[in-house]
């Protein structure tokens, strides 16, 4: 029976299980836990639901199969639910609720018995009563005043509640399916309250700060059915005034006189107490303190009861996310999407970061513009839409489509790439912005197109022989403040002036890489992955570089008996052993390699534009744990070279194959060669972007380590909460808040928050012409991808080749690179960080993505079979399944028990963790 009655007592945390006992009684027992006053409570789980409801099945009509009518559907419920009414709990489950009940309250106490749909998955996610995404308010029936004689009733109509007709109209609005619906009991020692209150810690008209108290004399049932007349109060928690509007007390809620037990009702108010509010200004304060500490530990805006006993004390009885407050809807939304970004600023980033960004967006697009032929005048005119490119959701860095369709519609050439430009940011449905095709003005616009495009190599090799000047420059600024200000603001002035060529770059790919895949299709039938293919070898890209120079320190540690030894041992210090290397213990080539991998690459790490992440520049013994997987693989630079050149070798094998007419093929094969150098030159200047960040990661943390020394900061990483004018503005004196210390504790623990809220989906609408804290309760995802069919998931080939192997889901990469080793990797998306778990990994599944983004490349240069742009892949495919993933047909296939292999492979090094089988082919 201990599955189907759960008690505080009862230890494993049962009552804390949504799943089991419902969001309600979850949530009691989270507050009762954290020390709040919440009256004794125990629990009739779901599992209990099931059980009755499937002894009475056999007298139910058949279950109405998926797809009836709504007829048919709302007939069988309210048979379940007369046949449930009808019932009484099984013989041993009474006797033990009964032992419970005497435990609780004693034999002549009195509970009350109230119940909770439990979650169910729905297209909003977990969905049930009292959830964050649908209060399901008022759908499951309680009962008060229940004595030991009256319990076994109550708890049966409980169940019965379930198959409410108005529970059961509600749920097939909402798409859910009323059958399946379970629910749970809870019975709670009763208080014998004398006032009785409803409370909001956000305004629910407006979702203003204002706190919000509704209470009445009586039970809580006379505030929430709105039967008893209430009062209502308001507290602005800046100031701690309190107003009122009261109004004459006629009736409350409660048992009569002499009753001692029952159902409650209306019962008239003394005369003495009718014009007298039923909270005073202490009282309500209180309440709503009472309240904002609910809302500190759920961390989102709360509704919550209570009642007062006779002596003033406040118990705490029921606490829900608040509804979101109703808003004017209108045709006019702004649409927000993070699908691709997302692979430079994952998951939640802090205040440093994200104005860091914005920054970088600014200065950037506007400069790209000025190359594309915009007039000056117009992105004058439009700085306010540069300067919000890219906002702040909570924590999540967004771009703001409107903004961006609106910059980069005013490029001549827009018309040409917006179709791929789109699917590479994840736009689709009505985020997408209205074509404006224009033939004259393309044809007018081609002959800059062209000369850009002639200059565009002169250009790149221009802008990285200046930076390589700016990283030369920062190898000798000093340590003062002042300095590392006055370095920092030259620093992103300059690059203001030159950044927009790497987006050019990135614009005349999408030309490229959209004619190739065009002429293609038109002379072969063939999709894009042909060209995809195409496009591997060729000179190295400083990406590539890196990873060649990880594999070259990882073979010379390999060689190294000792040493390869202590690199592989987890258990070690790797900042003594780090020590060890750079001074030459192990040798001065090692030294030497370890020593020149750090100059020129520290600053790529996992994350490596958040500026609160370290990277190898900050803690250099971090290099270990990136270079372990390759150590033990036992790789080879010379390994990885060959495997390209074959993997080149094969995709124009594949291409004579599908294009035997040599002209046809030369065009091909010329506009696969631009497509591969300007993917190398887009992997050039994005590790340029990483030193860019790494630079500004160094100033900030060297101010910060200021911060902190002069007692402005408790430590230096507080800096990770304020914005980089705010650090800047503590030395210069543009700073508008002197103390940074508890504006860094706020947005800390709003950061904290956030980061354990639900993630929002990647594209999606708010209501235009609110303040973003307004129309963010009531953002819509945009565009959701539908069910994966037949066990095949669907995206982009992007390096070909077909692997079998163990599915590793990663959603923080920051365990380590030995969590893909010989795995299928399955994330949402990558950033130029994960190198070092690409490079263990056997294949490469990706959420997000294009041809021409991180991860595509990436797999090609390695050599890895990768499909990227899957809708929901971390969702669908289940950490360790088995999959087969095809890199050139863009399909990933789970694979059936009959078919998943029954030993290991045998083609990885003997001490690498074997999970896959592979069969390369293409660029593989």
């Amino acid at each position: 029976m201990t599955e189907f009655v759960v008690t505080a007592a009862g230890g494993g945390g049962a009552p804390a299980d949504a799943a089991r006992v419902g969001n309600k009684f979850a949530r009691q027992e989270v507050l009762r836990r954290a020390g709040f006053r919440v009256p004794e409570f125990f629990c009739l789980t779901a599992a209990a639901f099931d059980e009755a409801l499937d002894a009475l099945r056999p007298a139910l009509p058949p279950l109405p199969a998926d797809g009836a009518g709504q007829d048919a559907v709302e007939a069988w419920c309210a048979a379940a639910r007369a046949a449930l009414v009808a019932s009484a709990p099984p013989p041993v489950l009474a006797e033990r609720v009964r032992e419970e009940f005497a435990a609780l309250t004693g034999p002549d106490g009195l509970v009350a018995v109230r119940a909770c749909v439990v979650p169910v998955t729905g297209a909003d996610g977990a969905v049930g009563e009292d959830s964050a995404v649908d209060p399901f308010a008022g759908m499951s029936d309680s009962f008060l005043y229940v004595d030991e004689d009256g319990l076994a009733d109550a708890v049966v109509r409980c169940w019965a509640s379930a198959f409410n007709p108005q529970a059961v109209r509600y749920r097939i609005l909402r798409g859910l399916d009323p059958r399946r619906a379970r629910v749970a009991v809870g019975v709670q020692r009763m208080v014998p309250g004398t006032r009785s209150f409803v409370a909001f810690t956000r305004d629910p008209r407006d979702g203003s700060a204002r706190r919000v108290v509704a209470a009445a004399y009586g039970i809580g049932e006379g505030v929430v059915q709105e039967k008893a007349d209430v009062d209502h109060f308001f507290h602005d928690p800046a100031t701690g005034a309190v107003s009122a509007r009261t109004v004459r007390k006629r009736w409350a809620m409660g048992l009569p006189e002499g009753a001692a037990s029952g159902a409650p009702e209306l019962l008239p108010v003394p005369g003495e107490l009718a014009d007298v509010p039923v909270l005073d200004d202490d009282q309500v304060r209180a309440v709503g303190e009472l309240a904002a500490r609910v809302e500190e530990l759920f961390g989102v805006p709360q509704d919550i009861e209570g009642v007062l006993t006779e002596d003033g004390t406040v118990h705490l009885v029921q606490a829900r996310p608040m509804a979101p407050p109703p808003v004017a809807e209108g045709p006019d939304r702004v649409y927000w999407g993070n699908h691709n970004i997302t692979e430079s600023f994952p998951g939640i980033s802090g205040a440093l970061t994200y104005s860091q960004s914005r920054e970088f967006y600014r200065r950037s697009f506007a400069d790209l513009y000025r190359r594309m032929g915009v007039p000056d005048s117009w992105v004058r005119d439009n700085a306010h839409r540069l300067a919000r490119m890219v906002g702040y959701l909570e924590g999540q860095v967004y771009y703001r489509l409107d903004d961006w369709h609106a910059l980069h519609g005013r490029m001549p050439m827009f018309e040409l790439v917006r179709r791929g430009w789109e699917q590479a940011m994840g736009i689709t449905g009505p985020a997408r912005g209205a074509r404006r095709w224009s033939a004259p003005a393309v044809a007018r616009a081609l002959p800059r197109l062209a000369w850009r495009s002639a200059l565009h190599p002169w250009q790149v090799k221009g802008f990285l022989r200046w930076w390589d000047r700016q990283m030369a420059e920062a190898e000798t600024v000093g340590d003062s403040p002042e300095e590392l200000i006055a370095f920092y603001r030259r620093l992103w002035e300059r690059a203001g002036e030159r950044w927009g060529v790497t987006l050019v770059n990135a614009f005349l790919a999408l030309v490229v890489l959209g004619a190739g895949s065009a002429l293609l299709r038109r002379w072969t039938g063939e999709g894009p992955q042909v060209l995809v293919g195409l496009m591997g070898g060729g000179r190295e890209n400083r990406s590539l570089e890196a990873v060649r120079a990880a594999m070259g320190l990882a073979e010379l540690i390999g060689g190294v008996p000792g040493l390869r030894a202590a690199v592989l041992d987890d258990g070690g210090d790797p900042e003594e052993l780090w020590q060890e290397i750079v001074t030459g213990r192990h040798g001065e080539p090692v030294a030497d390699a370890a020593r020149g991998y750090l100059a020129r690459y520290g600053d790529r790490a996992l994350h490596d534009l958040k500026l609160e992440e370290p990277t190898p520049r900050q803690r250099p013994w971090t290099v270990l744990a990136l270079i372990r997987p390759l150590v033990r693989q036992g790789v080879t630079v010379a390994a990885g070279r060959a495997d390209e050149q074959a993997a080149a070798r094969r995709a124009r094998e594949r291409l004579r194959e599908v294009c035997p007419d040599p002209a046809r093929r030369a065009v091909l094969l010329g506009l696969a060669t631009l497509a591969r150098d300007l993917a190398r030159i887009r992997e050039d200047t994005r590790f340029c972007r990483t030193q860019l960040f790494g630079l500004s990661r160094d100033v900030m943390w060297r101010l910060g380590a200021e911060l902190a020394r002069t007692g402005v900061l408790d430590d230096r990483l507080d800096i990770a909460d304020l914005t980089v004018e705010e650090v800047i503005g503590a030395f210069d004196g543009t700073g508008a808040d002197g103390d940074l210390r508890a504006l860094a504790a706020l947005r800390r623990a709003r950061r904290e928050q956030w980061a354990r809220n639900p993630q929002r989906p990647a594209l999606l609408g708010t209501p235009a012409g609110l303040p973003l804290a307004r129309a963010l309760p009531h953002a819509t995802a945009v565009g959701a991808a539908g069910a994966a069919s037949d066990d095949v998931l669907h995206g982009i080939g992007s390096s070909g080749g077909v692997v079998r192997g163990r599915a590793k889901v990663v959603l923080d990469p920051s365990a380590g690179p030995d969590l893909a080793a010989g795995h299928i990797l399955v994330a949402r998306e990558t950033d130029p960080g994960w190198l070092f778990l690409m490079m263990s990994a056997a294949g490469m599944v990706v959420e997000r993505g294009t041809l021409l983004s991180h991860t595509a490349i990436t797999g090609r240069l390695l050599g890895v079979p990768t499909v990227v742009a899957v809708p929901r892949a971390t969702t669908e495919i289940p950490d360790g399944a088995w999959i087969e993933i095809d890199g050139t047909a863009g399909t990933v296939r789970l694979l059936p028990p009959a078919e998943q292999p029954a030993e290991q492979a045998a083609w990885q090094p003997a001490d690498a963790d074997p999970a896959a089988t592979t069969e390369k082919g293409g660029t593989a």
